[in-house]
């Protein structure tokens, strides 16, 4: 087995992860009506972008720079959405509105609330959009999963002596 084989399966892996997490978020909005609020469309991008840049480190895995670079990003990128997720859950979800926040901000900056508006723009406020799915709040299961992608990223890490 090639040194790159198990850097570019856990790269794989992230970005089918990643977008994975928004199709299933889409699938609950359209087809469960479960409407998201500016965290959650925020999620959605960080999913997003970690997708994209696993993707991208597909290309560079063979090089040591490049495993790192991808590696040191997408934890960057986890460590946000699991702030993001937990900010949520104990700070937005008990405000009667989502209006001016980070979410908001970054979202509207990033026009994607208006050139893709099913997938980013949000259409609930946060406390309305705090519902449970399959028993857990459904930040929950993205903080989960971030928590998967910050670890499979110090696995890319570890793996290739960036800590030693």
């Amino acid at each position: 087995m090639s040194p790159a084989v198990r850097p570019a399966r856990l790269l794989l892996a992230a970005a089918l992860a990643s977008f994975g997490a928004v199709g299933a978020a889409l699938f609950t909005q359209v087809a469960w009506g479960m409407q998201p609020c500016p965290w959650c469309v925020l999620q959605r991008l960080i999913f997003v972008a970690i997708g994209v840049v696993a993707v991208l480190g597909l290309v560079v895995v063979r090089a040591p720079a490049g495993r790192r670079s991808t590696g040191v990003l997408v934890l960057l990128l986890a460590a946000c959405g699991m702030a993001a997720a937990l900010w949520q859950h104990f700070v937005a979800s008990k405000s009667a509105s989502c209006n001016l926040t980070l979410a908001d901000r970054i979202m509207e900056l990033s026009t994607l609330d208006r050139q893709l508006p099913l997938l980013f723009s949000a259409t609930a406020n946060c406390a309305d959009a705090s519902a449970p799915l399959l028993g857990l709040a459904y930040e929950f299961w993205s903080l989960g999963l971030f928590g998967l992608l910050a670890v499979a990223a110090l696995q890319l890490l570890r793996r290739h002596s960036f800590f030693g």
